[in-house]
């Protein structure tokens, strides 16, 4: 997951508006979101080569979701899979912040990551290279590859879009349309992260287009303020993927 654009209790109807792109190697094999088996209650896309997930929600109503830090230098691949910490958040009935409290040493086993997670009363976002929990309250706030609310080009633009959208009426195909905009940043805006410049240009869309990388779904989630849950996945026919959308909607226990 590498970019997510989200909107806390700005709305006359939703408490929580969220969009979010997963961009992966489209060899990487990927089941499309649908109720796990175990842990029961989980609704969530699957990576099937580490077992974990890129973003999710339960029947509680917590959703959680991860997107890379991205830091070639620090890269380790001995590292536990991050697709774990959304999943063991939602397989438990603790609150956002005792989770991530819980994490302390043990996130340091993952490479680095951004942690969105809610539960019934918070909002809150974690990066494991500042180890600083912040609790969000309302407004738009997204997140990519840096931590949150860096002013890269993908983030700004994004923000803006979801701002105009949901100002007026909007459903679940408005969000994920908004999020593929394909346009890269000018090059004197870009950020060095330390990947080839060609790279930098091609990964600062908001939807990712290379030969072997890019955008492979994207997802939507709704909370309305009386508990209404609704749920779009739209995966994208790139390598050898299959176009399609997954919709789920439920009442929060």
């Amino acid at each position: 997951m590498c970019l997510i654009v989200l909107g806390r209790n700005i709305h006359p109807k939703y408490k929580l508006i969220l969009v979010a792109n997963r961009d992966e190697f489209y060899e990487r094999p990927t089941q499309v979101a649908h109720y796990w088996k175990t842990p029961q209650n989980l609704l969530a896309g699957k990576d099937l080569e580490a077992g974990g997930t890129w973003i999710g929600v339960n029947k509680l109503g917590h959703i959680a979701a991860v997107t890379n830090y991205r830091d070639p230098t620090n890269y380790q691949n001995n590292k536990a899979s991050r697709g774990q910490i959304p999943v063991h958040f939602l397989d438990s009935e603790v609150s956002a912040n005792e989770y991530i409290n819980n994490l302390g040493q043990a996130s340091t086993k993952f490479n680095g990551f951004n942690l969105l997670a809610l539960d019934k009363e918070n909002l809150v976002h974690y990066n494991n290279q500042n180890g600083s929990p912040r609790k969000l309250e309302e407004g738009i706030h997204a997140v990519s590859n840096a931590t949150l609310n860096t002013p890269w080009p993908k983030v700004v633009r994004s923000k803006e879009l979801f701002k105009t959208l949901i100002d007026g009426h909007f459903s679940h195909d408005d969000l994920i349309e908004m999020m593929g905009d394909s346009k890269t940043a000018d090059p004197r805006d870009l950020p060095d992260t330390g990947i080839p410049k060609d790279m930098e240009e091609a990964v600062s869309a908001m939807c990712i287009r290379t030969e072997r990388y890019g955008t492979c779904s994207t997802t939507a989630i709704t909370i309305t303020h009386d508990g209404e849950v609704a749920f779009t996945e739209k995966s994208y026919p790139v390598g050898k993927r299959i176009a399609g959308v997954e919709r789920f909607s439920f009442k929060i226990n």
